[in-house]
């Protein structure tokens, strides 16, 4: 049985005479105890859809379960069970760590005791601050706070909004074993995020961009879709460089990537790539890299 069944979700905001659609007509589904994320930049309609499946929105179009249950029809009983941390920290900032943990326990009817065990590996690194207001937490702290309040109630699935961005890399690597342990438990985690590098993190991934998925399958199988050969090149002028691979007609793509641009040939290979390099009297380096999810997502867009 699967955890989550999207099918063909609509959801336009806007008025009728100018709508603008957030997402447009997507589906998929999420195994029981899998990591699915979904992966994109910022507009691409990550949030709506997380709104969506915890019943905090409604839909302009199509129909979805989480565990087993109508978003529309069922809502009551997916908000019992479902853990949702959204992107922005929207506990009580006024309130201690202890009380806020204790106030979201209390609305589902449990105890900090009752479930410490699902949260004492997250919730033990902030417990010698629990009388320390939650505004005055670090970015990370908070991070902690806010996931062990939407883990409290023992949630079956846990709908985690871009839970790492703005916390430095310590913490998010930190988050991400957090998330492995609380997989083991058998807990379903839908997570999303802008950050490429924590694709391969996920079981599956589905890559999200204007409101529609790109495409949907394991971190290595997106990288395995790609393809093509993939070189990198620097120079000392990397402006000029980009400027002159981009008018190059034998060269499908060019775009920065860190220190280096990535190259896709249409017509040739290497050698070609070469030759029109010294072509162009710049000293450079240039070698063959593997693509990533980075990559894959970019050829995706410009498909």
């Amino acid at each position: 049985m699967n955890a989550v069944i999207v099918s063909n979700i609509i959801k336009r905001y806007g008025t009728k005479k100018a709508p603008v659609s957030a997402l447009q007509g997507i589906s998929f589904q999420v195994d029981k105890g899998e990591i699915f994320g979904i992966i994109g930049p910022d507009g691409a309609g990550k949030t709506s859809l997380f709104r969506i499946l915890t019943t905090l929105l409604l839909a302009d179009g199509g129909t979805a379960t989480v565990d087993g249950f109508d978003i529309v029809k069922d809502y009551k009983t997916i908000r019992e069970r479902v853990g949702y941390m959204p992107g922005r920290f929207s506990l009580y900032q006024d309130l201690t760590v202890k009380e806020n943990l204790d106030f979201f326990a209390t609305i589902f009817n449990t105890s900090i005791e009752e479930n410490y065990d699902l949260v004492k590996d997250i919730y033990s690194q902030i417990e010698p601050f629990k009388n320390r207001r939650a505004g005055k937490l670090s970015g990370g702290m908070k991070q902690k706070l806010a996931l062990s309040c939407a883990l409290i109630h023992r949630p079956s699935v846990l709908f985690l909004d871009e839970p790492t961005t703005g916390v430095d890399a310590v913490s998010r690597k930190e988050f991400w074993e957090m998330l492995k342990r609380l997989k083991e438990q058998g807990i379903t985690i839908l997570v999303s995020t802008p950050y490429m590098d924590e694709a391969g993190l996920c079981d599956r991934v589905a890559l999200l961009q204007s409101g529609k998925i790109l495409s949907i399958n394991t971190p290595q199988g997106v990288v395995n879709e790609f393809g093509k050969t993939l070189f990198a090149v620097k120079s000392n002028d990397m402006l000029h460089l980009l400027n002159d691979l981009k008018q190059n007609e034998d060269i499908e793509d060019a775009y920065p990537f860190g220190e280096y641009h990535h190259v896709i040939m249409k017509h040739g290979g290497e050698n070609e790539l070469k030759d029109y390099l010294r072509q162009t009297g710049r000293q450079y380096e240039m070698k063959e890299v593997r693509p990533d999810i980075e990559d894959c997502f970019i050829a995706l867009m410009k498909n």
